[in-house]
C-alpha cells in the first residue's frame, strides 16, 4: 500500500516539477542523459580493452 502511494506521489512530483519548471527538468533529463551514455561508452571500452 505505502509503496504504490509513494510511486504516485513520484509521479504527481514530476509531473508538476515537468509543468512548472520546463526548462529545468529539461536541463536534468539532458544530464542524466548525458550520464548514461557516458556509463555505456565506459562499459563499452572496458569490454573493448577486456576482449582486445
Amino acid at each position: 500500500m505505502i509503496k504504490k502511494v509513494l510511486t504516485w506521489l513520484g509521479i504527481a512530483f514530476l509531473i508538476f516539477f515537468i509543468a512548472f519548471n520546463p526548462n529545468s527538468a529539461a536541463d536534468v533529463f539532458a544530464s542524466l542523459g548525458g550520464t548514461i551514455a557516458d556509463i555505456a561508452r565506459g562499459f563499452g571500452q572496458f569490454f573493448t580493452n577486456l576482449v582486445a
